[in-house]
């Protein structure tokens, strides 16, 4: 751990260190203290409402996720980070969405699995601080532990947390990923970002699930991101027409935030699309066998979920694709699946594509 009597200059460290994430690709870096007490309540009010519905471990850490330093022993300060996501070259997401033979994925998918990228980086960084200082204590976080990072980047001065929950900023809208450095370093922390939604609620407005319940306020039951992805049982049945084309994720409250007029495309050759995820025939994807489900998301985020998981939303999204003998012949052909989850989701798409009009009866 880092002594206090060592002749360090933290202002200045602070500085270079901001300079240093730069360098390795990180759009904006900014320090944070680890008090989080102010946002506890709103931790645990949440948690009580059941909005983190399977989500489990959002409640198993107690405290320890509002509070930096009893998750990492020693923590004195937070080091945030943001990196742009939005891939070069990808097919409009309105034209994808509204075309319901074609697949829809979270556009931040659609690349190299974010962890791995924003976790080398950080790691560089931390290993960059100790080349200049020595050695003191750290702990990289990228969503992947306990961390209230929206709460950390925006009093890291990175941006304010929007009514849809996400992090948004005047520069670069929502479409970025963020990460976290722990460190017993008393680094200075930087002033929290002013909120500038103002009374704009488009992003509630959207929402096909009704899943922004309030301003801040997200019941993850309904998101369809948490469906497609957290869930791991049946997709309640009364929320499968509102899901659409979307097989993993859902990007709607971003694309109608006015602040993502300013978003920037990434320039991360990592992020770039792979396998022609951002306009697919969903009908292509739903024949891919196990095999070839983990060869193509080799290094992927999506290749989490797994197959079975992967032909349920799939199922999903063939059951709200317009009437065409060709999908319903594709959802036949996984009418007698092994997997009982899949064949309840195929029966229900085939029970829409032959009697459409029966909707959620």
């Amino acid at each position: 751990m880092q002594q206090d009597f060592s002749p360090i200059d933290y202002v200045a460290l602070a500085t270079r260190i901001k300079a240093w994430g730069r360098e390795l690709g990180f759009q904006a870096v900014g320090i944070a203290d680890p008090d989080l007490s102010a946002a506890e309540p709103h931790l645990f009010e949440w948690l009580a409402q059941g909005f983190h519905g399977g989500m489990d471990y959002m409640a198993k850490h107690g405290v320890k996720r509002s509070r930096p330093a009893e998750l990492v022993q020693g923590t004195r300060s937070v080091i945030s980070v943001r990196m742009d996501y939005r891939p070069p070259q990808a097919k409009d997401s309105v034209e994808v969405l509204v075309d319901g033979s074609r697949a829809y994925i979270s556009r931040y998918a659609l690349g190299r699995d974010y962890h791995k990228v924003l976790r080398r980086r950080l790691e560089q960084l931390a290993q960059r601080i100790q080349a200049e200082i020595g050695d003191c204590g750290h702990r990289v976080f990228t969503d992947s532990a306990p961390v209230l990072e929206v709460e950390l980047a925006s009093r890291a001065h990175l941006g304010w947390r929007g009514k849809h929950t996400l992090l948004l900023t005047r520069e670069h809208g929502s479409w970025f990923f963020l990460g976290e450095i722990f460190t017993d370093l008393p680094l200075p922390p930087d002033e929290p970002e002013i909120p500038r939604c103002g009374a704009c609620t488009r992003c509630i407005q959207v929402c096909p699930t009704d899943a922004i319940v309030a301003p801040y306020r997200l019941d993850a039951r309904r998101c369809i991101s948490y469906l497609t992805i957290e869930h791991q049982g049946s997709i309640p049945v009364e929320l499968r027409a509102a899901i659409g084309n979307r097989i993993y994720g859902c990007d709607d409250c971003q694309l109608v935030c006015p602040w993502n007029r300013f978003a920037q495309i990434s320039i991360e050759p990592d992020f770039a699309v792979r396998n022609s995820l951002d306009d697919i025939a969903l009908i292509e994807l739903f024949a891919w066998d196990e095999a070839t489900f983990r060869s193509k998301m080799s290094g992927s985020a999506i290749l989490r979920i797994g197959h079975e998981q992967w032909l349920r939303n799939i199922a999903v999204a063939l059951g709200n694709a317009p009437v065409d003998a060709e999908l319903i012949e594709s959802l036949k052909t996984r009418a007698n699946d092994s997997s009982g989850l899949v064949r309840e989701h195929v029966l229900w798409a085939l029970e829409q594509q032959t009697n459409p009009e029966k909707g959620l009866e």
